[in-house]
């Protein structure tokens, strides 16, 4: 998560895969030993359940971090706006989420809600300074009828052609940014890549769903697969405030970005300049040359 001008930009799904990836290098087959909570809004469920337990597996939906037990609990790990992971093993530390001047201070700090104790001595530690995130203990069938998880649509790569495209006639009246920013109607889609997907769709973002074709809509359903999985590859995008797990910050936006916070500079497409407009009250980037809106 970020802030750029007074506007938040929070962990997206490409952000939270590499989390993923990069704490499941740390953690699998570790036993929990203790389990502290700091803050009793960012832990739900039995803590005692989780005691003497290992960490089996870690699975991803949309933006949320799922992680499996021995015993078959899963926690759910959502940092929301300012959240951190901090996994520290004696001298070696590794950061994920929304890092900040403490970052590097000794663990647990002042924005610690959450300390999870393992066996071996290290410690995963979870940071929300405004406490919006949350962990939360989940049996099989709960976290199979999660209110947060069952709202959530396919994710773009687990759609079939024109899935997409049927979902979205439900939403004929609204923008198409803000259409595929629901994550009802597709999940893990957040705001960067809502504005690449659209232009490298030449879609402009405030254009209507109704005025838009099924091969339109086939073509940016492609267009967030593949910038999201190029996302992933590169380790998420290089907010402000966000860093990989191994503690370096992803290039996306350095080496890829199209449009994305690129107002005022050149468009590679077509020469023209890259404007910034709000729709669905967030901050829109586009090509108005690339992206012409249909009268």
């Amino acid at each position: 998560m970020g802030v750029v001008k007074g506007e938040v930009f929070m962990p997206e799904l490409p952000e939270v895969e590499t989390i993923r990836l990069g704490l499941e290098k740390l953690v699998i087959e570790k036993k929990l030993s203790g389990l502290e909570i700091l803050c009793e809004k960012s832990f739900k469920g039995d803590k005692d359940i989780l005691i003497g337990q290992k960490i089996v597996g870690l699975e991803r939906r949309g933006k949320a971090l799922l992680i499996e037990w021995s015993n078959g609990r899963w926690l759910m790990i959502h940092l929301r706006m300012t959240g951190q992971l901090i996994f520290v093993d004696g001298d070696e530390r590794f950061a994920a989420g929304h890092p900040d001047e403490g970052f590097c201070e000794e663990m647990p700090n002042k924005k610690t809600r959450v300390v999870f104790v393992f066996s071996d001595g290290s410690h995963l530690f979870f940071n929300d300074q405004r406490k919006f995130g949350f962990c939360s203990v989940l049996t099989q069938d709960e976290l199979r009828e999660d209110k947060f998880l069952k709202k959530l649509a396919p994710e773009p790569w687990a759609m079939a052609e024109g899935e997409l495209f049927e979902r979205l006639q439900k939403h004929r009246k609204t923008t198409i940014k803000a259409a595929i920013l629901d994550q009802a109607v597709i999940a893990g889609v957040g705001n960067i890549y809502a504005d690449e997907s659209l232009y490298a769709a030449g879609i402009w973002p405030a254009q209507k769903v109704e005025d838009l074709t099924r091969t339109e809509i086939d073509g940016l359903w492609r267009e967030i697969i593949r910038i999201m999985r190029l996302a992933i590859e590169s380790g998420g995008s290089t907010m402000k405030d966000y860093v990989r797990a191994d503690g370096t910050r992803g290039d996306y936006l350095d080496k890829f970005a199209q449009v994305f916070r690129r107002e005022g500079r050149v468009c590679g497409r077509c020469g023209g300049v890259i404007l910034k407009t709000k729709v669905a009250g967030r901050g829109t980037h586009y090509c108005p040359n690339c992206q012409k809106a249909k009268c």
